[in-house]
């Protein structure tokens, strides 16, 4: 945070404080010409006001929380970058800008979060080892993980922890996102492919083909890859499509069943990862799609990853 906004902050902070205690003194004393405990001169809706004072327990108790609020703002200054306060206390070290800086970070931190993570790590570390390796110290069988619940239930809530944002809690993703649920996979779903993906993550690139087919080709191709799939089409839009799907063909093979070892989707089930309607499937040759898949390894560790892979693969059997 800037010193623009520290100052800001902290002098809108202090004058809300000492407004309220310049506020409750002032309703502290009686300077309103009436003894206490007589009639004020005006009413209201028939009612007559008496000038009693206020009481002195709640006087006590919102002088209290002035109080309260002073020593916090000095032990927890949080809208400060330049001062942690008294207890030197911060949720989050702002200044890290990498995992690497993040990770030397953890070992001398004070912020409550590292404090958490490192506490977390210490605890679950040794349980995690446990599920993911076997007597030998090597890490066990997925196939084996899978069917092991222990592993499963921990796989699980790493999943909802760290995946579910995109795949959902149900993992059966959404418009953009892959169903992980079904049998349907662009890079393959065997055991070490789903740890690979999770390991160094994946990024798809889907061309825009609209400067090199033309409107009309998009519309041609279009017709012909839902014809793969068994939709009723344009027989003449899509015979020409088929001639201009040559140029797709690299990815996505002569018969349009895709290949795992470019991500490229099957053309020929009723799978679609932006959605198969006419306008989406155009839509997608025309501007092309960039999926990306972020890289797991620097951030979760390989031993989480293998219990999050056994979760995943357990899905789809």
């Amino acid at each position: 945070m800037s010193i623009f906004w520290t100052l800001w902050i902290t002098i809108i902070t202090l004058i809300v404080i000492i407004g309220c205690a310049v506020l409750l003194r002032a309703v502290s004393k009686n300077n309103t010409g009436v003894e206490e405990g007589q009639p004020m001169p005006h009413t209201f809706d028939g009612i007559q006001e008496l000038n009693n004072p206020v009481p002195k327990w709640w006087m006590g108790l919102f002088w209290f929380t002035i109080v309260i609020a002073l020593i916090y703002s000095l032990a927890f200054p949080a809208y400060t970058a330049n001062w942690n306060g008294l207890l030197g206390w911060t949720s989050s070290d702002q200044s890290i800008t990498s995992l690497q800086e993040s990770k030397e970070s953890a070992k001398t931190s004070h912020s409550q979060y590292q404090r958490e993570m490192n506490a977390a790590e210490q605890k679950y570390g040794a349980v995690f080892k446990q599920l993911a390796y076997d007597e030998n110290g090597v890490y066990k069988d997925l196939t084996l993980v899978a069917k092991d619940s222990d592993a499963i239930k921990v796989g699980q809530r790493l999943f909802l922890q760290n995946c579910s944002q995109c795949h959902g809690s149900d993992a059966r993703g959404s418009t953009g996102f892959p169903n992980l649920t079904d049998n349907d996979w662009l890079y393959g779903g065997d055991p070490d492919t789903i740890k690979l993906t999770l390991m160094n993550g994946r990024q798809g690139a889907m061309p825009a083909w609209a400067d090199i087919l033309g409107e009309q080709g998009i519309k041609e191709v279009a017709s012909y890859a839902l014809q793969l799939s068994g939709r009723r089409v344009d027989l003449i839009e899509a015979k020409a499509g088929k001639e201009r799907f040559v140029v797709c063909s690299a990815c996505h093979g002569a018969d349009g069943k895709g290949m795992h070892a470019v991500g490229a989707p099957n053309l020929t089930d009723t799978v679609w990862l932006y959605g198969g309607s006419r306008k989406a499937v155009e839509a997608t040759l025309r501007n092309g799609r960039n999926g990306v898949m972020p890289a797991w390894k620097d951030v979760l560790g390989e031993d989480k990853i293998h219990l999050i892979s056994a979760y995943v693969y357990s899905l789809s059997q």
